[in-house]
């Protein structure tokens, strides 16, 4: 076993790393040029190598490795690397892009009259149809954007046509042709086409190509909604429904809340309680918990609507709150950027958002306060009690303050000044708001001294409130100073410049300083915000009247009486007017339709009774004469006109009875005896010396007591001369002086400043229903057409 091994001899003294520099004789190649053989075999290879025009190629027929052809030699390699040939030149320079051969050809250009390109421009064109359509859309052009869709419509089906004959089927852009009618449809639905609509939705849906067609049925369903056919529309919602997956959640939610909103158009409730308590269960939303309500309350059932409004107000609001935008330091920079933030679009989004949840749950316990408790302040005080247990805790407020203003509504004086009396030491907002309430409440019951202090209040609370400013004004108003009240009126125009209140009541103080161009112009611009208010047409027609300006009051009144046809007062204005103009027929007209609609005016029956006895028709004056007796029937002046309306026809006999029920009725009064002598005598009557023996009588007791008369106003004079009269006058000066303050049957519609003041009070809810206005109501010459109160209803600032 030992016989392969080889033992180092111990005498061996040679280098470790020696040999390492020894190599190979024949790798030396510093003496090849001294060589001989070598040079020689080098020269005899040169010489039997070929010339270079030459070509060797090998028994395939393809070049040899190595080759040179046209100047290029052949790869040594099966692949040739991009860029990078051998030159077979010596000397040549190194070009691995060949940009020595200089530029490229230009590209060869398309014929335009070739098939493929008119396809293709033709396809641009649709696109640029169908934009323009929708961009005619979205600014407002139904017409023009329905008519692009058309010319799209055309436009692809020649593509298709052309398409079909070159290409096979299922190279056609099927993208464009949904993209085409589905742009279509939606623009007959704008233009409210909705036979069309339908047709072209039906083409899309019942194409199997197109994988999407299935959700457009929600759109039909929507159409036939707004058709009022509601059982078809649930059946498209729900035949979308199916044909959405669960991955599409928010869709699906707005299409069961579609099917809801349906099925309440057809009063079945149950069915619309089934959809949105599925909503609800599944991601809760506001709306759907508020129609959720809405369904109970139709059905009766108190529990399931306590149970609802409960849902509805943990429904996530999904909001900051405003501790969020508290400052901490002095940082201008950071001051700056959290006033930004404040005012960007998305915290305008969530003010909008938490402003609509809280007119939900506003009117959600408005309307089921009766309804789940035995009274409504019982159920009132559970959804306070509900809210203020939830993160809407600052609603609480609002919702007893509104609590306060139903019982308004409801008339219950005495439990709304209760209810407000509470918020006096609530914090300034609340505060402002009752007081504000509180000042119009007592400003109605005439007690001018609490209104006034709940004012002064409500001010003191929050200075920038302009319904407390407003209030403000009006009590003062009512107090005589003017002036004051105008500059109350434009602070709180200055804190809210579209405070409609504050702008008529300045117009109604200036126009009672006399200051009419100044009321002219908050009357005019009070018109441009509310172009339909009648209380504000009326006042700009009494201005030009008060100015001297008919023509413009008749202008005015028109357009009022287009507002308010069948206000009585108005079309009486109007014929007044036409009659100092002179235009007897158009007064006769306007002073027919007044009496039409309120037959009791003694201006109005006056003037027709008038107007037939000066055209000669003294039958036809006889009804309206008749018509103001019986309104005023201790008023002799109007039996008398019907006796002298028949005694100028020439019914004698008629006049004669009816002077004597006259007679009977007035048995002192002269006129009537001097007409019973005179037709007595005519006809030749034995009563004629009777009549004459009362009509003796009743001169005589007249003439004492028109001395008795004369002789206390000689006293009274005298009194006053020697200063032993009362300074105020005496009792008979004092009563004629109020006799002639109040109004006569030819004014009846005096101007009184404390009712034409327009109240206003804080409501949490915003705008209400205008309160009825009643024809009969006797108004005043400032506000006799108006409300007292024109917006009682304002949102708390």
């Amino acid at each position: 076993m030992m016989q392969n091994v080889h033992l180092a001899p111990e005498n061996n003294e040679d280098d470790l790393y020696s040999g390492y520099n020894d190599y190979n004789p024949m790798f030396d190649t510093e003496d090849l040029e001294n060589d001989v053989a070598f040079q020689q075999a080098a020269r005899t290879s040169h010489g039997r190598r070929p010339s270079s025009k030459a070509t060797l190629t090998s028994s395939m027929g393809r070049p040899m490795t190595g080759t040179i052809q046209d100047g290029v030699s052949r790869p040594m390699t099966a692949v040739q690397a991009a860029g990078y040939t051998k030159a077979a030149v010596r000397g040549s320079s190194f070009d691995p892009l060949g940009q020595a051969r200089g530029p490229a050809s230009p590209l060869e250009k398309k014929t335009s009259d070739s098939l493929e390109e008119k396809m293709r421009q033709l396809e641009k064109k649709v696109n640029e149809l169908v934009e323009e359509s929708c961009v005619a859309n979205s600014c407002g052009d139904l017409k023009l954007a329905l008519e692009k869709a058309k010319e799209a419509g055309r436009q692809e089906r020649e593509l298709l046509r052309q398409r079909e004959q070159i290409t096979p089927p299922e190279s056609i852009n099927l993208d464009l042709t949904y993209t085409v009618l589905l742009n279509l449809a939606s623009q007959y639905v704008a233009n409210e086409m909705y036979a069309e609509a339908l047709t072209t939705y039906q083409v899309i849906v019942k194409n199997k190509m197109f994988s999407n067609g299935g959700i457009l049925k929600v759109n039909i369903g929507n159409i036939y909604l707004k058709q009022r056919n509601y059982s078809k529309a649930i059946k498209f919602y729900r035949m979308a429904l199916d044909q959405i997956t669960s991955s599409h959640k928010q869709m699906r939610i707005k299409i069961m809340e579609n099917i809801g909103v349906a099925f309440i158009k057809t009063g079945q409730y149950v069915d619309a309680i089934s959809s949105f308590e599925e909503i609800m269960s599944i991601s809760p939303n506001l709306k759907a918990g508020f129609n959720l309500i809405l369904c109970y309350f139709a059905i009766g059932n108190g529990e399931q609507m306590k149970k609802a409004f409960k849902n509805l107000i943990e429904v996530p609001l999904e909001v900051d709150y405003e501790d969020k935008y508290i400052s901490l330091n002095d940082d201008l920079h950071t001051n700056l950027l959290i006033e930004a933030i404040k005012t960007d679009s998305l915290s305008q989004i969530q003010r909008d958002r938490k402003s609509l949840a809280e007119e939900y749950i506003m009117t959600a316990a408005k309307l089921i306060a009766p309804a789940i408790e035995t009274s409504f302040a019982v159920g009132y005080d559970w959804c306070v009690d509900a809210v203020k247990a939830s993160h809407y805790v600052e609603l609480a407020n609002d919702l007893e303050i509104n609590k306060a203003t139903t019982y308004l509504r409801q008339q219950n004086f005495n439990q709304a000044l209760e209810t407000l009396k509470m918020f006096e030491k609530k914090d300034s907002r609340v505060k402002s708001a009752a007081a504000t309430n509180l000042s119009f409440l007592y400003y109605l019951g005439n007690e001018l001294e609490q209104a006034t202090n709940y004012a002064d209040l409500a001010v003191n609370s929050d200075r920038y409130n302009p319904a407390a400013l407003t209030n403000k004004g009006n009590t003062v108003f009512a107090n005589g100073d003017c002036e004051k009240a105008a500059e109350f009126y434009k602070e709180a125009l200055r804190n809210d410049s579209l405070c409609t209140e504050a702008l008529y009541n300045l117009g109604l103080a200036y126009k009672k300083l006399n200051r009419i161009d100044e009321a002219l112009d908050c009357f005019l611009k009070l018109h441009a915000i509310l172009p339909n208010s009648a209380q504000v047409l009326y006042q700009l027609a009494s201005i030009y009247q008060i100015m001297e300006d008919p023509n413009q009051a008749i202008e005015w009144l028109l357009q009022l009486i287009s507002v308010v046809p069948t206000d009585p007062h108005v079309l009486s204005k109007l014929g007044n007017l036409y009659d100092i103009e002179g235009d007897k027929s158009q007064a006769f007209h306007y002073y027919c339709e007044s009496y039409r609609y309120f037959p009791s005016n003694i201006e109005v029956i006056e003037w027709l009774g008038a107007y037939y006895i000066d055209t000669q028709f003294c039958e036809k004056a006889i009804e309206y004469f008749e018509r103001a007796a019986l309104i005023l029937p201790t008023q002799v002046k109007w039996q008398l006109m019907v006796a002298s309306c028949y005694r100028r026809s020439g019914n004698y006999q008629k006049a004669l009875e009816k002077y004597k029920v006259i007679h009977r009725k007035f048995p002192e009064n002269v006129e009537c005896l001097r007409f019973l002598v005179r037709l007595c005598t005519d006809m030749g009557l034995k009563e004629v010396q009777e009549y004459i023996t009362k009509l003796k009588k009743a001169e005589k007791l007249k003439e004492i007591r028109e001395q008795r008369i004369k002789s206390g106003r000689e006293g009274s004079a005298r009194s006053r001369k020697e200063g032993s009269g009362d300074s105020g006058g005496t009792k008979g000066e004092r009563l004629s002086a109020k006799l002639k303050a109040l109004p006569g049957t030819s004014e009846p519609y005096e101007s009184s400043s404390s009712k034409e003041i327009d109240a206003s009070y804080a409501d949490p809810l915003g705008p209400q229903p205008e309160r009825p206005k009643t024809a009969a109501r006797k108004r005043t010459e400032e506000d006799d057409f108006a409300d007292e109160e024109l917006g009682e209803d304002l949102l708390p600032e």
